[in-house]
This record gives C-alpha cells, structure tokens and sequence, in this order.
C-alpha cells in the first residue's frame, strides 16, 4: 500500500510541475517573445486612431453597404462578420439555399455597380470565405467597384486606382495565392482624401 501511495504522488508532482511549465511558463515565454518582436500582431493587429479609436483590424473583415466604400465578401459569420462566430456556411455544392444565396448575391453585386445582367461577376464578390471574416477583396472585385466609388465620392477613377494598388497585399511568401485587397485599409485610405 505504501508503494501505491508512493506511485501517486509521483504522478500528481509530475501532473503539478507539467501543468507549471506548459499552462504558465510556456504561454507567458511565447507571450513576451511575441510582445517584444511582434507587438501589432500580437494585439491583433488593430488599426487605432490618432484619438485612440479602434477602427477595426488589418486580420477582420467588416461590413461597408454605401456606394462611397467597397463593399467586402458576403459573410456567412454568425450574422455577418461576426468574430464570435466564425466559420463557413458548411452548405454544399448541390445544397439549393446556397445556389439561392449565390444566385440573389450576383444580382445585388450587378444592380450595386451598375453592371449588365449578364456581366460577369468575381466569385469573392458573392461567396463567403471559410472563416466568414476575410478582410480581403480580389483585384479583380477592387476594380469592378472601383467606378461605383469615384462617383460617389466625387474622384477620378485613376486616383482610385492609385489607391487600390497601394492597399493590395503581394501574395504569401510572393507565391502562395494571388494579390488581394484589404478592403478596410482600402476604405480608411478614402475617408482621408
């Protein structure tokens, strides 16, 4: 009985000493790296204000619905872009409420910018992301808005186009998927002109 007792206690010091390093020590030696070498990242990347307002973060996507913004993917996050609910509409390829969606997002996209019926429609413009939460447009999607928003706000589309160029984000690693759009950086961009 001895020798049992013996075996637990030196299973609880090493579930005790275990649980010291990898739940304390650990996380706070990851944490402090990441404060010291990374420290936007590691909060979040947030995009604040010269008063201090917190606009957004360069990681999130948001919500614009006026012609003078460019408008975001479709969200399928809780309610849209909700961060607490991240995640996919796990609907299918054969599932008819996601063609429905699909099929009523390229008709809003075509009557927002003013586009033909039958004009062609970037799929990023009318899907969601995996997440719900992508911050990031296509080029493709950037320059089809891009008339839509020089009117509203009164500007020549080079000088749109000039700003689309300067807020796309190179592909990952220079070849890991293709030039995208940060639309809220892309946004904020135009609210300064």
């Amino acid at each position: 009985m001895k020798e049992l007792f013996s075996h637990i206690r030196g299973a609880v010091m090493v579930t005790l000493a275990l649980a010291v390093v990898c739940c304390g020590i650990y996380p706070l030696v990851v944490f402090g790296i990441a404060q010291v070498c990374f420290p936007a990242k590691a909060n979040g990347s947030l995009i604040v204000e010269a008063d201090g307002t917190v606009r957004g973060s360069r990681l999130l996507g948001q919500p614009f619905a006026s012609d003078k913004y460019f408008h975001s993917r479709p969200s399928a996050a809780g309610t849209g872009y909700d961060a607490t609910s991240s995640g996919g509409s796990n609907l299918g390829p054969t599932s008819k409420k996601l063609a429905d969606s699909i099929a009523q997002n390229i008709a809003d996209y075509r009557i927002q910018n003013g586009l033909a019926t039958n004009a062609p429609v970037p799929a990023d413009a009318v899907t969601a992301s995996g997440s719900g939460l992508d911050p990031h447009i296509s080029i493709q999607n950037a320059l089809v808005q891009m008339p839509r928003v020089a009117k509203a706000r009164g500007l020549s589309e080079e000088k749109v186009r000039a700003l689309i160029a300067a807020h796309t984000d190179p592909a990952d690693l220079g070849f890991l998927g293709e030039p995208r759009v940060n639309v809220l950086m892309l946004n904020l961009a135009l609210d300064g002109h």
